[in-house]
């Protein structure tokens, strides 16, 4: 992962707020000195420009005012405070004067020829390099003052400690000078290479043994910035013997205590970016020591410390499998866990990321869920952070991988959120799907045993939970098992009439599931095949008087049969002919029920075996197919009526199945039901209709179930 992504979006604003915090402080210290009025918004452009003028005619001039030169520097830092007025300080003209004043001597000659300590020592530096760090947050004055000659002297003022033992103000000089040189720096290769050029590093590195803990930050803050995406500077930085000394500051007394925390966090900081895309880095790190202290981070009161050192965690942990089992062992795991629950999303971020890595050891993953990580993990698919979702998918197709999870995963209602999340990009939504394939291919063996005995004995919430999720993923063969034999079909059921509408729906939503995973072809997909072969008089004989000895009048109209055809075709008719009833000997048979086109259909199908039933009719042949108990014209009257069913309709397409006992029909209807809940739930007589089918729909399942698994589940 690329540590910029992390730093450069906010980075400038924590530069600024920093820079202004500092700066608070330094005010509170010199309230005697005369304080410049933040420029309101209303304030004439004109007086502004003339103020600044002013400020900048008195640092340029020939005169040697030092108390002059630091109010005039002091008062543009404040100005340079307001972004907006950034601009009219560079094109005024500051950034020359500015970089002038950083070099000025700290000595002047005295009476006699010797030296003697100039007034405000290090104090007009400061407040220079201060205002160049403030103009420096905007990335088109950069190099403006970088062409100026700002580095040499910046660099310069990183020594001056050697040279003077002025704690107070010296500290307040060079961590002002570092700062400067972070700002300049930032995301800017060629200012990067530029310092090191000028020889930067080294005192940087120094710095980091400084007294003063704000210019160890300060120091920490400029060597993070220059060693990101620069090898030759990294690779001084470790030549200088940094790495050390950054270790051993990680050993912080106490790094719940806030200030150092955040000091804390530029060192691992610093680290992180020596280590990234850095292998042979990174092995030096480690070797020196690095682990324990970054994990005690995991802990800090400062939310960026603990950001930054589960980042560097999971850096370790990308291509080491060893380094994985030590990170764990060393006890990272619980507090990556507890981090998952901050408020801070990109703590939760990057926790994540650490998981993610270190999922990649089966030990590892069963620990992870053993401590309690899967549910936050869950939890986090719910973000619309896209790279937060995406760590957390990560690391939970991770924890997918090894069998003693995946209980744990259905337990804590995992399919579902994996099922139903929203998620932002498609690199998330391909994770989501394998680790559906992977829990998938693991039911089976000691994971199946485990999830049917959380259906016979687990709190109702589990079973359903776990009965959901073997609805979508189990296999064909295991079926009866789990939804016969272990009661998971009473459970899906159930949820149909749960007065909770996400239960209904995922009920619904699991039955349907069931009912067409293992088959490719529905009742509402295909025509049914054709009828049992059989012989037949064909086309030609239709309504053809020749032969005929059976006359049917309908509608008026007499249409001729024969009777050796009839008797083959159906019960009914068989019943007719060679039974007691009157039909028997007559000539002439009266049909007074049904339609001339539909009773000419009929015939045809009894005389063809196949024709084409068209929906405007389909109805009134069913109920004449149904009659005379030919199942194969019925069978075909049910398919085309089945393509009709909808939301608006389904109802009454139910009722006409019971009506004429037509089952493919109907399993036709149940299948739509399940299948549209969202559109069908809103319905005022939904609540009616399910309960109508649940009698249905529970014999529909129990006797597809039953069946071998290859059989359709919803063929007859």
């Amino acid at each position: 992962m690329e540590r910029d992504q992390n730093q450069t979006s906010s980075a400038r604003k924590s530069l600024k707020r920093k820079l202004d915090q500092d700066f608070q402080e330094e005010l509170d210290q010199q309230s005697s000195d005369r304080k410049i009025s933040s420029v309101a918004p209303h304030d004439a452009h004109q007086d502004l420009l003339r103020d600044v003028r002013s400020l900048i005619g008195i640092l340029d001039s020939a005169d040697s005012d030092r108390a002059a030169f630091k109010r005039a520097t002091h008062a543009l830092c404040e100005l340079a405070k307001n972004e907006e007025i950034v601009n009219v300080i560079v094109d005024c003209g500051a950034v020359p004067v500015l970089v002038k004043h950083l070099q000025t001597l700290m000595m002047s000659p005295a009476r006699g020829g010797e030296a003697a300590p100039r007034l405000y020592e290090n104090e007009v530096e400061r407040n220079s390099a201060f205002a160049i760090g403030l103009l420096a947050v905007k990335p088109e004055y950069q190099q403006l003052i970088v062409d100026a000659g700002a580095i040499s002297h910046l660099v310069d003022l990183l020594k001056r400690h050697k040279k003077d033992a002025n704690s107070r103000a010296v500290s307040g000089v060079i961590r002002r000078a570092a700062d400067a040189i972070t700002n300049l720096a930032h995301e800017n290769s060629s200012i990067k290479t530029r310092v090191r050029i000028e020889g930067g590093i080294p005192p940087l590195v120094e710095l980091l043994e400084f007294s003063d803990a704000k210019v160890q930050r300060a120091a920490a803050a400029a060597l993070r910035t220059l060693a990101f995406k620069n090898d030759e500077n990294k690779n001084q930085i470790v030549e200088c013997n940094a790495l050390p000394i950054l270790i051993l500051m990680l050993w912080s007394e106490d790094a719940t205590i806030h200030y150092e925390a955040v000091r804390l966090k530029f060192l691992v900081g610093v680290i992180g970016n020596l280590v990234h895309s850095s292998p042979n880095i990174k092995k030096e790190v480690l070797l020196a020591g690095a682990l324990q202290p970054v994990i005690g981070l995991l802990r800090s009161c400062c939310s960026e410390s603990q950001r930054e050192a589960a980042l560097l965690l999971g850096q370790f942990a990308a291509a080491d499998s060893e380094c994985k089992v030590h990170i764990v062992q060393r006890g990272a795991v619980q507090p990556l866990i507890e981090m998952l629950q901050s408020s801070d999303s990109q703590v939760k971020e990057m926790s994540a990321f650490a998981l993610g890595r270190l999922a990649q050891d089966t030990h590892n993953q069963a620990g992870i869920a053993h401590n309690g990580g899967i549910l936050p993990l869950l939890r986090l698919l719910d973000s619309k952070n896209g790279s937060l979702q995406h760590n957390a998918a990560f690391a939970l197709y991770g924890l997918a991988d090894n069998e003693d999870n995946v209980a744990e995963f259905f337990k804590a209602g995992g399919f579902q959120k994996l099922q139903d999340g929203e998620f932002m990009v498609q690199p998330t939504k391909d994770c989501v799907a394998k680790t559906l394939k992977r829990l998938e291919e693991k039911i089976n063996g000691r994971v199946l045993s485990h999830l049917l005995y959380l259906l016979r004995s687990a709190d109702r919430t589990v079973q359903r939970r776990v009965a959901l999720a073997l609805a979508h993923l189990c296999a064909p063969d295991d079926r009866k098992t789990i939804f016969i034999d272990n009661n998971g079909l009473d459970i899906l059921i159930g949820l149909l009439e749960s007065a909770i509408l996400k239960q209904q729906r995922d009920g619904s939503m699991a039955l349907h599931k069931l009912a067409t995973k293992s088959s490719s072809l529905s009742p509402v997909d295909a025509a049914p095949l054709s009828p049992t072969p059989q012989v037949y008089l064909g086309e030609q004989y239709v309504n053809n008087p020749t032969l005929s000895d059976v006359t049917f009048l309908v509608e008026g109209k007499r249409f001729y049969a024969h009777r050796i055809c009839l008797l083959a075709s159906s019960d009914t008719f068989r019943a007719m002919f060679d039974g007691g009833y009157r039909e028997r000997d007559a000539n002439d048979i009266d049909i007074p029920n049904i339609k001339w086109d539909v009773f000419e259909l009929m015939m045809r199908f009894i005389y063809t075996g196949s024709v084409h039933v068209d929906l405007d009719i389909a109805q009134d042949v069913l109920r004449a197919a149904d009659q005379y108990l030919l199942d194969g014209l019925k069978r075909l009257c049910e398919y085309t009526i089945a393509q009709d069913i909808s939301v608006d309709n389904v109802s009454l397409m139910y009722d006409l199945s019971e009506a004429f006992n037509a089952s493919s029909l109907k399993q036709a209807c149940i299948l739509f039901i399940l299948a549209q809940y969202d559109k069908l739930s809103i319905k005022p007589w939904y609540a009616r209709l399910i309960q109508l089918i649940i009698p249905e729909m529970r014999s529909s399942f129990t006797k597809a179930l039953t069946k071998p698994a290859q059989t359709d589940v919803w063929q007859d």
